[in-house]
């Protein structure tokens, strides 16, 4: 018998060539483990992301706001209020930029729904500093003409918040 005789006497598998049969397996079970991991993840997200009506939060619609029942008293006194029939929800608590909007609405989207699924939230809900950041930017983004004159005389300093004196003007009797 000669030396590449002996080679070919160890018993292969059938259908895969010689060279494959002696590879071992390409995912171990870490590899495995890590993929059942992400398909739980991806489909625990998808079932969420359904049952909190989360496409409803790619529109404009106010409506969408009270998907979650602590909205509703937010959502009654925007009615009530003078900005009622001049802006809804994203107009005033999302920046005006197309990044800064998806952005926002996204961190947002996140923390709502940690907050409204693992509890631990005032009740009613409470606007966060970033969120109120936001909200007068966009007060002096609509009103630039008239406040101009009340804005700091250097860019980034302090000035008192516009909800500060007008706190029910988006949302009367707030």
């Amino acid at each position: 018998m000669s030396a590449d005789s002996s080679q070919t006497d160890a018993p292969l598998d059938e259908g895969q060539p010689p060279d494959e049969a002696k590879r071992p397996m390409r995912f171990g079970k870490v590899a495995m483990t890590f993929f059942v991991c992400l398909g739980l993840l991806a489909g625990v997200g998808t079932f969420t992301f359904g049952y909190g009506k989360g496409a409803s939060y790619l529109s404009n619609n106010p409506e969408t706001c009270i998907n979650c029942h602590v909205m509703q008293d937010h959502m009654d006194s925007w009615q009530q209020s003078s900005h009622h029939h001049v802006a809804v929800c994203n107009d005033c608590h999302l920046p005006h930029d197309f990044v800064g909007k998806w952005v926002t609405k996204a961190d947002n989207g996140f923390f709502h729904s940690l907050a409204f699924t693992m509890g631990g939230y005032k009740d009613p809900i409470q606007i966060k500093p970033r969120n109120k950041r936001v909200t007068q930017s966009t007060c002096i983004s609509c009103h630039k003409d008239f406040v101009h004159p009340l804005l700091p005389a250097t860019a980034g300093h302090d000035m008192l918040s516009c909800a500060h004196c007008h706190a029910d003007v988006g949302h009367a009797g707030r």
